[in-house]
């Protein structure tokens, strides 16, 4: 099944990039380009695209309140946003209103496509060694805001297991490596992460990761 990806950055060549090497690839097509966050959130309408390469500094709309217009209408795309730094202030905003994950755009083709197959999979590029380093900081440097009477109340729901399993989503781990680490199955682990999400009303694992230190359950640093 071909993944449809939409690319939004206000730099034609990096467009052209990373369309050249997204084309190439024969499970990726991209099907769309925009050059503001105004344009994305627009195409994603008319296009559907299953993810979104969103730049954050565009003109008009930047990539964080496209991210956020385009998960507040409840649309199927997932969000990856690109950066030029691993320590963008701005990419941890950007996670916070929906998106799944980033990438920074030196990353090399493989990198590129990896990524884009892992977010169209309703995973979320939550590498232990960068994104997980990126939240760390910048939510600290965001005051590690309280969680809402609602989120709270949310929290409240999990049990004893599925907060264990947030827990170690924060701290970076796959489903395979929590299932090695807690003594259960893959399959056990997948079925608490689902529901954790559901009980949180959240998209992915990278929004469960905010919210885990944003309720406090892991430490920054």
């Amino acid at each position: 099944m071909t993944i449809r990806v939409l690319i939004a950055d206000d730099q034609m060549m990096v467009r052209e990039g990373f369309s050249v090497l997204l084309n190439a690839m024969p499970d990726i097509e991209v099907v769309g380009e925009a050059v503001n966050g105004r344009e994305a959130v627009a195409k994603v309408r008319e296009l559907a695209p299953d993810v979104v390469l969103m730049d954050i500094r565009m003109p008009e709309l930047n990539g964080i309140e496209a991210t956020r217009e385009i998960v507040a209408a409840d649309t199927t795309s997932k969000v990856l946003v690109l950066t030029t730094f691993d320590l963008d202030e701005y990419v941890y905003q950007a996670l916070r209103a929906g998106a799944s994950g980033f990438l920074l755009k030196d990353a090399s083709a493989r990198q590129l496509a990896d990524g884009v197959r892992v977010v169209a999979s309703g995973e979320a590029l939550l590498a232990p060694t960068v994104t997980k380093r990126l939240i760390t900081e910048f939510s600290k440097l965001s005051g590690a805001p309280r969680l809402m009477p609602s989120a709270q109340a949310a929290y409240g729901d999990l049990t004893e297991r599925e907060t264990e399993v947030l827990v170690l989503i924060a701290q970076g781990l796959s489903n395979s490596e929590i299932a090695e680490r807690l003594v259960v199955a893959e399959s056990t682990i997948k079925t608490h992460v689902s529901r954790v999400l559901v009980k949180l009303g959240l998209r992915d694992r990278t929004q469960a990761a905010v919210f885990a230190y944003e309720a406090r359950l892991v430490t920054p640093g």
